[in-house]
C-alpha cells in the first residue's frame, strides 16, 4: 500500500468518575468501571449506524484505500503459533492468549486495512466458562476429573478474530450434459433358476447454459492462530447484528490482527463461489444426473469488509499436555481439544468383549 501518515490506535477508555480504565461489559452491553461501578453507554452514530459500507476490492489490490481505512496498533507475534495479538502499549510482558505461550511484546506497530464492522461479545466470561464445563461434562471417555480442573484453572481470554466477507456479482457460462435414466429388462440364472431383473441406464444429451448469482457475505477466516476445524465448528454467526466497528467494544478484551492477506482471502472466497456455481449448474441441467463440462464464469462488482468476531479462548495443561477449547461468543457453540481417558477406554472394550461372549454363549446354547 502506498506511503500515508496514518494514527496509532490505542483502545483505552478511562472512567469519568475515578480514572481508571473501563471495560466492555457484554451482560449489560455497555461500558464498566470495575474499580467503582460507573457505568456509560456506547454512543450511537446516529440514524444510519446500522450501515456498514463496503471497500472496494480492486482499489485496495491496488494500494488506493483511503487512509480513513487504514489504521496502526501494536501487535506481538507469539512465537509458537504465529498469532498477532494487539496489546496496550503499557504492556512488555504477557502470554499468548491462543496457546498459552509467554513472550516479551513487539514494540514495531502493524498497519493494516481497519476493520469495518464487528459483533460485540454477547456472553461474559463467567458465561462462556460454564458452557465450557457443561461441554466437558458431557464428553464420553474424559478423565475423571477432566471438569473440575478447567473449573480451578485459568481464566478464558476474550479475543475479537479477524475475519474478511466478500460480496461479489457472478454470470456463468457452462457446458454438460444432462442424463435421463431409462431401464431395461435382462433375464439372469440365479440359483438354477432364470429370473428376469431391472437394469438402469443412462441416455446423455448435450446441453449448455447459463447461471447468475449474486453473493454476499462470503465469509473467509484471516487467522491462522486457531485450526480452520475449530472456527468453522463455531458457525453460524449472526452477520445480520453486525455493529459498525466502534473500539469501544474493544475495551477490556484483545483483537488479533489479521495473518492472511486480502487478496488470499478472496482466493478462498473465490472457491467456495465455484463450488456454489457448480451446484447451480447442475441444478439448472437437470434431467435425473448431470455431467459439467466447462465452466467459465465473469466476477465482477467485488467488495468486502474487514470485521471482528467474538471467541472466547481457554488454553490450560492438563498433566503435561496443553488443551484448547473455544467458545462462540455469541451463542456459546464449543470447539476445542480433549484428552481421553486410556482406562475408561480399556474398560468399555472390556466391557464390550465379555457382552459379545455372552450373547454369543447364549446363542450357542439355544441352538
Amino acid at each position: 500500500m502506498a506511503e500515508s501518515t496514518i494514527t496509532t490506535v490505542e483502545h483505552r477508555f478511562p472512567c469519568d468518575n475515578c480514572g481508571a480504565d473501563f471495560r466492555f461489559d457484554p451482560t449489560t452491553d455497555q461500558l464498566t468501571c470495575d474499580f467503582c461501578g460507573n457505568t456509560a453507554a456506547i454512543e450511537s452514530s446516529g440514524p444510519w449506524a446500522s450501515i456498514i459500507s463496503e471497500l472496494d476490492f480492486k482499489q485496495a489490490v491496488n494500494a488506493k484505500l483511503a487512509d480513513a481505512d487504514l489504521e496502526e496498533t501494536r501487535v506481538n507475534t507469539c512465537p509458537n503459533c504465529g498469532a498477532q495479538t494487539e496489546y496496550d502499549p503499557a504492556i512488555h510482558a504477557a502470554e499468548c492468549p491462543f496457546c498459552a505461550t509467554p513472550f516479551v511484546t513487539d514494540t514495531g506497530a502493524h498497519r493494516h486495512i481497519k476493520p469495518r464492522g464487528l459483533l460485540p461479545f454477547a456472553m461474559d466470561e463467567r458465561a462462556s466458562k460454564a458452557a465450557v464445563l457443561d461441554w466437558l461434562g458431557g464428553l464420553w471417555f474424559a478423565p475423571n476429573g477432566l471438569a473440575e480442573y478447567a473449573r480451578k484453572g485459568r481464566k478464558m481470554n476474550g479475543i475479537y478474530v479477524p475475519y474478511w466477507t466478500f460480496d461479489a456479482d457472478t454470470k456463468s457460462r457452462y457446458t454438460g450434459q444432462r442424463g435421463t435414466f431409462y431401464y431395461e429388462t435382462r433375464t439372469v440364472i440365479r440359483d438354477g433358476k432364470r429370473q428376469q431383473i431391472r437394469v438402469r441406464k443412462t441416455r446423455w444429451r448435450a446441453v449448455s447454459g447459463r447461471v447468475a448469482r449474486f453473493f454476499d457475505d462470503v465469509l473467509v477466516l484471516a487467522s491462522r492462530s486457531l485450526p480452520k476445524t475449530y472456527t468453522d465448528g463455531l458457525e453460524p454467526w449472526d452477520l445480520s447484528a453486525l455493529e459498525p466497528y466502534k473500539p469501544e467494544y474493544l475495551a477490556g478484551f484483545r483483537a488479533e490482527g489479521y495473518q492472511v492477506e486480502l487478496v488470499d482471502g478472496f482466493g478462498e472466497a473465490r472457491a467456495f463461489m465455484d463450488r456454489m456455481i457448480r451446484r447451480d449448474v447442475k441444478y439448472d441441467i437437470g434431467g435425473d444426473d448431470q455431467r459439467v463440462g466447462t465452466v467459465q464464469t465473469q466476477v465482477s462488482d467485488v467488495t468486502f469488509k474487514h470485521i471482528l468476531l467474538p471467541i472466547w479462548v481457554a488454553a490450560y495443561k492438563y498433566r503435561g499436555k496443553s488443551y484448547r477449547f473455544v467458545v462462540n461468543g455469541r451463542t456459546g457453540r464449543i470447539q476445542g481439544e480433549r484428552p481421553y481417558s486410556a482406562w475408561k477406554i480399556a474398560f468399555a472394550v472390556l466391557i464390550g468383549l465379555v457382552l459379545a461372549l455372552g450373547a454369543g454363549f447364549v446363542i450357542a446354547n439355544s441352538q
